[in-house]
This record gives structure tokens, C-alpha cells and sequence, in this order.
């Protein structure tokens, strides 16, 4: 019976410890949303330029790199959820949890990617996976993607 208790004693520690190491370290990490207009300058990383024409600097997974180096997106008002790390840099959260919408017209769009030919929806820029034609950029409402 002892044994069976600190097993289980353990388990929960390790759960504990596994909880702790997910959750935003410092000041700055903790959950935000920015919004922004996407500039994508050569040689630089892309950035929200916002309202008061602040630079912030946004990084994030590869997925989320490709969907903000996408040209067909410079210039378009963009919602992004992460941290910051820096008062200037912003970390999207991971891709799979959808933290980039576009902002258009009062709603809140959510970035895909649509091959006429196949009919085969993605989440990221580039050739379809069957037919090897580019993806047309295609803004949809969220939950309908």
C-alpha cells in the first residue's frame, strides 16, 4: 500500500512539473493579442506596424513564419495571440492552435489557403500537395474554414 502511494505521489509531482514547464516564464510572457498592420521588409524579420506606429517584431514556428512571409499578406491588419518577449518582439503562439487572423471589415478572418483544381483547403502558403499549383490565398470566417 505504501508503494502504491508513492507511485501516485510521484505521478502527480511529474504531472506538477509538467504543467509548470508549459505555463509563460517572467513578466513580459505572459498571454497577449496584438494587432497590426503586416510589413514584411527585406532582410528583417516580419513586423505589426500599430495604431501608434510602433514596430513590434513577430516570430513564431515555421508554419506561422511561412504564413507571415506570405507577400499577398503585406500591408493586410492581422490579429496575433503569443507573448511578448521583448517590449518590440512578439512570439505567435504554436501554429496549431490558429493565433493568426486577418482583420478585415470588422471581422475576424482566419488565413487559408484553397487549390481550385484539387479542392484541398491548407493552412500554409505554397504548392498544393497533389497537383503542385500554387494555393490561392482565401480569408475565411472562423469556424468555417
Amino acid at each position: 500500500m505504501k508503494g502504491m502511494r508513492l507511485v501516485h505521489s510521484i505521478l502527480i509531482a511529474a504531472f506538477a512539473l509538467t504543467c509548470l514547464a508549459d505555463t509563460p516564464k517572467g513578466p513580459d510572457s505572459s498571454v497577449a493579442t496584438v494587432h497590426g498592420k503586416l510589413i514584411q521588409r527585406p532582410d528583417q524579420k516580419p513586423a505589426l506596424e500599430t495604431a501608434d506606429h510602433k514596430l513590434i517584431v513577430v516570430e513564431g514556428d515555421g508554419s506561422t513564419e511561412h504564413v507571415l512571409h506570405d507577400k499577398r499578406l503585406t500591408g493586410v491588419e492581422l490579429e496575433v495571440k503569443g507573448h511578448f518577449t521583448a517590449p518590440d518582439h512578439f512570439t505567435a503562439d504554436p501554429f496549431h492552435t490558429r493565433a493568426l487572423h486577418v482583420l478585415k471589415d470588422g471581422k475576424r478572418l482566419a488565413v487559408t489557403y484553397w487549390c481550385d483544381v484539387c479542392s484541398i483547403r491548407t493552412y500554409e502558403p505554397g504548392p498544393c500537395w497533389c497537383c503542385q499549383r500554387e494555393t490561392a490565398l482565401d480569408l475565411r470566417e472562423s469556424g468555417k474554414e
